[in-house]
């Protein structure tokens, strides 16, 4: 059975900063970023920005890439759910 992505604040929350015994306080602080700004990202109200991708690899958790690759693929699945828009085709006009 395929699962939906989960948000990318998610992972980062469980999976980072739950297992580093991080707050966001702290982790916003060593990010260089604001806890209000870390905060949303946490609670999956804000997008993992290529600035803060690129943070998070400074901080060594993980590349990038490897970040937006993973808001990506959420933010295809959120779309997708919608239903394919109405669209003609791009072909040249008869």
């Amino acid at each position: 059975m395929i699962h939906d992505p989960v948000h990318p604040g998610e992972v980062l929350r469980e999976d980072v900063l739950s297992e580093l015994g991080l707050g966001v306080g702290e982790a916003a602080d060593r990010l260089g970023i604001s806890r209000v700004a870390l905060s949303r990202v946490l609670h999956c109200h804000a997008r993992i920005t290529p600035n803060l991708a690129v943070r998070l690899e400074a901080a060594g958790v993980s590349t990038a890439r490897a970040w937006l690759a993973m808001q990506t693929a959420y933010d295809l699945a959120a779309e997708t759910s919608l239903g394919v828009p109405s669209v003609e085709p791009l072909s040249p006009a008869v």
